[in-house]
């Protein structure tokens, strides 16, 4: 085991680092200048009679997805150049498909350079197109887990795009704890693994407490009617604040908004824009979606390279829990990273800055390249 340290700068991430309100400085030069990456090409593929943990069913999920590039088969036959982007809680894949990530990343000469590998970008159950609440069950659809939704990622890569072996896996947030997931699931069928904001443990202490907060925000709103509102009821505009807090850095909101009448400002225009796109009954799947998530008990069952990534500023996964440098300890081929507060510090949403971490995503690789 290591512990590393470096990291970049922060505004707020609204939904638990997914969606970013401002970028850093090298991301705001003119799109004329922007580096270029492959246009994604989308597909769904539909899970017949689909099982959930809880033992309810549907007849047909819908599980939406993007790739970029192109697979390629080894003399083996199979698939060697795949990489899984997993994306976090209220996200989708279309929130890598921008300069801060794909920009970096999946760019000519980048580490995931879409020329050379083939992106796997899924929506999760419950996010983006795929199968949800709001499609028109509403509080009906079924309970589902994280298990469910690992369960649907592993169908897309085999099933709906005939992968069976993938190069990475990179996990931001939620994204990243279904990255330990698959590393306990499905061992061996990956070389190795990015979990990026997140800890290998089940979710306690003020991470829970803040997400029970925005659940029961809604549940106890008597607009919410179990489900059945006609419009968004107010309970979610505290659960939004919720959001923001659990996503934002202290150092870039104090930097960015100054005065009470500029942090008044934004706090109400914020809100606004995101009770506009967020459904409620959506919101509370997902979030409750991570109620018995709890991979430390298998850890030891990893035995590919892991590059575990957290920063000093994550409201979310604080370094003085200590959680991570000492389950990490139990990963054979495990390495813990420490991004410190800096300038260019995003809070949590700096999963989602490879330009701070990129550095260790390519010692990952050099270290789990195949023989």
């Amino acid at each position: 085991m290591r512990l590393h340290c470096n990291y970049l700068r922060a505004v707020i991430a609204p939904v638990l680092g997914l969606s970013f309100l401002g970028a850093s400085g090298f991301l705001l030069a003119g799109a004329q200048t922007a580096p270029t990456w492959p246009e994604a090409s989308e597909g769904d593929y539909v899970a017949k009679d689909f099982h959930f943990k809880d033992g309810s069913s549907l007849p047909e999920v819908r599980l939406h997805y993007r790739v970029l590039g192109q697979p390629h088969r080894g003399a083996d036959g199979h698939v060697d150049n795949a990489v899984l982007v997993l994306h976090g809680t209220g996200g989708s894949g279309t929130n890598f498909l921008n300069p801060r990530f794909a920009g970096v990343l999946f760019v000519p000469g980048g580490l995931l350079d879409a020329s050379r590998y083939f992106i796997i970008l899924p929506d999760d159950i419950g996010h983006g197109k795929s199968s949800k609440p709001s499609d028109g069950l509403h509080a009906r659809f079924p309970k589902y887990d994280y298990e469910d939704m690992v369960s649907a990622e592993h169908l897309v890569v085999t099933k709906a795009l005939g992968v069976d072996h993938l190069r990475l896996i990179i996990g931001t947030s939620m994204g990243c704890m279904h990255t330990w997931m698959w590393g306990e699931n499905y061992p061996g069928e990956a070389d190795a693994l990015m979990p990026l904001a997140c800890m290998p443990v089940a979710i306690a202490g003020r991470n829970r407490v803040a997400r029970k907060m925005a659940i029961d925000a809604i549940r106890s709103d008597p607009e919410w009617m179990d489900g059945e509102y006609k419009a968004q009821p107010r309970g979610l505009k505290t659960a939004i604040d919720m959001l923001m807090l659990m996503g934002s850095s202290a150092l870039q909101i104090q930097k960015l908004y100054p005065t009470r009448e500029a942090a008044d400002e934004y706090l109400e225009k914020t809100q606004a824009a995101y009770m506009k796109t967020l459904d409620a009954n959506d919101f509370l799947y997902q979030f409750d979606s991570s109620r018995n998530y709890d991979p430390s008990k298998d850890l030891e069952k990893i035995r590919v390279p892991v590059m575990a990534i957290n920063s000093a500023d994550d409201f979310i996964n604080p370094p003085e829990l200590g959680i991570v440098p000492r389950e990490i300890k139990r990963v054979s081929k495990g390495k813990f990273v420490v991004l410190p507060i800096t300038d260019e510090t995003r809070g949590h949403g700096t999963h989602s800055l490879p330009a701070i971490w990129s550095s260790y995503l390519a010692e990952l690789l050099e270290e789990s390249q195949p023989k």
